[in-house]
């Protein structure tokens, strides 16, 4: 149950009924209407803005269709009272037994509880990692694997149908440079004393793969012409470096569930399909583009280009699809991609993008609309870096990787969970720095451990119960059955208007695309909680464990056996597992 959606279908009656006695106009539009937890929580526990948005339309002062709101609204159980603020919002406190129904919800739905159908089983496609094949994940490539697949819990968790896509950029340049490097160690592999020239990969990760190729191939490539050997080898490193990742990732828990060659995209003429989508749409000419930004006129060299009018679809310049040579930009395969995409059924596309690439943002957002007619909206989502620091020093480069800190290396170091949670512990295109020593830290610092205490915590009460009252059950049934209206202190109503804002939490996220919230509304809950859990260390008739009084007991082991199903359906959201106990 969501109680906001509840409290909103009861304002919607109350506005029909007022458009049915002739006291606002029939049909008005509501879409902007909202009901909201009040930026100050000592406003009410809701608050909506309808007599401020329908006014207007409605011919009347803000204030006087608050009053007709007001007056029908404080009719329904559910709510306690509602008072008018200011020019017209309308603040609303709820009956106890509102909350009280929350927590029954919770208790019939378990972890299911947040389960939405906003999405309305409509395909999504989340694209993220999509790292060139050319080595091992590192901690940059980290942020946005999480990000990503966060996501698509998340929106699967409200109802989207959500595919998981990695594109593989196999074709270009920086794969050749991936066989040459690959190569040279397969002549090491036959004893041959190499030195990796700059511009090569130098990581000792390629050591397997120039021995692999020898026990397949044997000495056969050796002594070839470039032009022999780079496909054989191209193609071979390629796949072992695409098993590498899709390793590293399923250490994190991660596992896709498309994988989209650019090669195969362009040997199969879906370049060329893309393109001749755009030049029937009359988006394609010939055409000079004026010099970058920043270049001095002696230094450019205008030249006609085989452009697309992406400017026309909210891009600062056209952009160039063929290069003087005739060969596709690297803008013309991501089209491509984003045009399959879309034959495939997928409307709604979201790409994880790393920070270095924002001013290919708006460009691919054109070409998505463009190709499509405009049925198909592409979300970018940026990543800032991570720095890796240890004690606020920054972490020194992997000795196998050759030039940078593992992804692998991280997992080893502070566990898949950790490095899941802490990453989304920051909106994605703020920088975050991750810490090792205040991963690893038993304290309220350390929000992965927070959260992971609270859910602790709920099961360390029970152990307490069992402790204080021997012989008793105290399952899933039995706390069902409690005598909710036993809790009565506002600390025990307080973690449930907390855990009420959980469904509502998961639609807003899902539609802003923001995972980030859910790590967020997870320490708040966990603040809220471990809150509750002092009051009872300050006042021993507080705790949630009542000796004497077992039937006080079961509605507080109730309470905390809610908190602990919401932040399990955050860790279910997150692919973290919530532990019983901390050591």
């Amino acid at each position: 149950m969501n109680i906001f959606n509840k409290i909103s279908s009861e304002l919607e009656q109350v506005l029909s009924g007022l458009a049915a006695d002739g006291t606002v106009p029939d049909g008005l539009d509501i879409s902007r209407v909202t009901v909201e937890p009040p930026r100050d929580p000592s406003h009410g526990d809701m608050a909506t803005n309808a007599a401020m948005v329908l006014s207007k339309p409605a011919g009347m002062k803000p204030r006087d269709l608050a009053e007709a709101i007001v007056a029908k609204l404080v009719e329904s159980d559910l709510i306690a009272s509602a008072e008018i603020a200011g020019p017209g919002f309308i603040n609303l406190r709820l009956d106890r037994q509102a909350w009280i129904g929350c927590l029954a919800s919770i208790h019939a739905m378990g972890t299911a509880y947040g389960n939405s159908e906003i999405g309305g089983g409509d395909a999504v496609n989340v694209e993220y990692v999509s790292a060139n094949p050319t080595g091992p994940l590192h901690i940059g490539h980290a942020r946005g694997a999480v990000v990503g697949d966060v996501l698509a819990g998340l929106l699967a968790k409200a109802g989207y149908n959500v595919t998981k896509e990695y594109y593989v950029n196999d074709s270009g340049a920086q794969v050749d440079v991936l066989a040459r490097s690959a190569y040279l160690r397969y002549r090491e592999a036959h004893g041959e004393a190499i030195e990796i020239p700059e511009g090569l990969y130098p990581g000792q990760y390629l050591i397997p793969v120039g021995q692999a190729l020898k026990a397949e191939h044997g000495d056969s490539l050796l002594g070839q012409d470039e032009t022999s050997w780079l496909p054989t080898v191209k193609l071979f490193a390629i796949n072992a470096m695409m098993d590498l990742i899709r390793e590293d990732l399923s250490e994190l828990g991660i596992q896709h569930d498309v994988f989209t060659s650019e090669r195969a995209l362009v040997e199969a003429g879906r370049v060329e399909e893309a393109f001749a989508t755009l030049e029937n749409k009359g988006l394609i000419y010939t055409g000079v583009l004026e010099p970058p930004k920043g270049k001095k006129p002696e230094d450019w060299e205008p030249r006609p280009q085989t452009l697309f009018k992406s400017s026309e679809f909210g891009d600062d310049v056209d952009r160039p699809l063929k290069k003087s040579d005739g060969s596709w930009t690297y803008f013309a395969p991501d089209i491509a991609n984003h045009f399959d995409k879309y034959q495939r059924g997928f409307k709604t596309q979201i790409d994880i993008f790393g920070a270095d690439h924002s001013g290919y943002v708006k460009r691919m957002k054109a070409a998505t609309t463009a190709i499509s007619g405009g049925e198909a909206e592409l979300d970018i989502k940026l990543c800032q870096l991570v720095r890796l620091m240890d004690k606020g020093e920054p972490i020194k480069m992997s000795k196998r990787a050759g030039t940078f800190v593992t992804l692998r290396d991280l997992i080893d170091e502070v566990g898949k969970d950790v490095v899941r949670f802490f990453l989304l512990t920051r909106k994605s295109d703020a920088q975050l720095d991750f810490d090792l020593t205040l991963v690893k830290e038993q304290s309220r610092d350390n929000p992965v451990f927070y959260v992971q205490y609270a859910h602790a915590r709920c099961h360390s009460v029970f152990r307490q119960a069992k402790e204080a009252f021997p012989g008793e059950s105290f399952d899933a049934a039995c706390l069902e059955n409690a005598d909710f209206s036993l809790l009565t202190g506002d600390h025990e109503i307080d973690l449930i208007k907390s855990m009420a804002e959980w469904p509502r939490l998961i639609e807003a996220a899902a539609q802003a695309h923001e995972p980030h919230r859910v790590a967020f509304y997870l320490q708040d809950l966990a603040a809220t909680f471990h809150a509750a859990w002092h009051k009872g260390s300050a006042d021993a008739t507080l705790r949630f464990v009542a000796p004497g009084n077992l039937e006080l007991t079961k509605a507080r082991l109730a309470l905390v056996d809610a908190a602990r199903l919401v932040i399990a359906s955050g860790f279910e959201v997150f692919g973290v597992e919530a532990v019983t106990e901390l050591h």
